[in-house]
């Protein structure tokens, strides 16, 4: 799984890229599961009643999440030298990077009180925000360890 050349493997990439397919799996779940599942992941009630009513709003919508993080855990792999090399990897790697960690920052408005939620949204955009920021921080991490590669042709 790991390369084999002299090239190291980067640790945090991995981690993210895994990171990234258990989110996918979560949010296949929620496909499977139903009502509950979108109501337990926070997805709201309005996307839990969508699933209840079977419209397929809920699906795609979640096929379309998994597809993007499962895109995101590729660039991952990729980065960290166990998937071949992707197209755009740098600024892939930076920009999910980026968006990952500006996602995560929303727990600070929310601290600050700047964004009205219920209490159980408000759980949600806490704990989505650590998540989310954990996530960034690795894939922040493994790009910039790899970074002066990244513009080489074989990282």
């Amino acid at each position: 799984m790991f390369n084999t050349s002299k090239e190291k493997n980067n640790i945090p990439l991995f981690i993210a890229g895994i990171l990234s397919l258990i989110a996918v799996l979560l949010h296949l779940a929620c496909i499977v599961g139903g009502e509950n599942w979108f109501r337990f992941l926070g997805a709201g009630e309005e996307m839990a009643m969508m699933a209840t009513q079977g419209s397929w709003v809920p699906t795609v919508v979640t096929l379309f999440v998994a597809g993007v993080l499962a895109t995101w855990a590729c660039y991952a792999f990729s980065g960290a030298s166990v998937l071949p090399r992707m197209p755009l990897l740098k600024p892939t790697l930076f920009a999910i990077s980026t968006i990952f960690i500006l996602r995560g920052l929303l727990l600070i408005p929310l601290w600050l009180g700047w964004l009205n939620s219920t209490e159980q949204s408000g759980d949600f955009w806490f704990w989505s925000s650590i998540i989310c920021l954990i996530y960034g921080l690795f894939y922040a991490i493994g790009t910039y360890q790899v970074w002066k590669n990244l513009g080489n042709k074989h990282v």
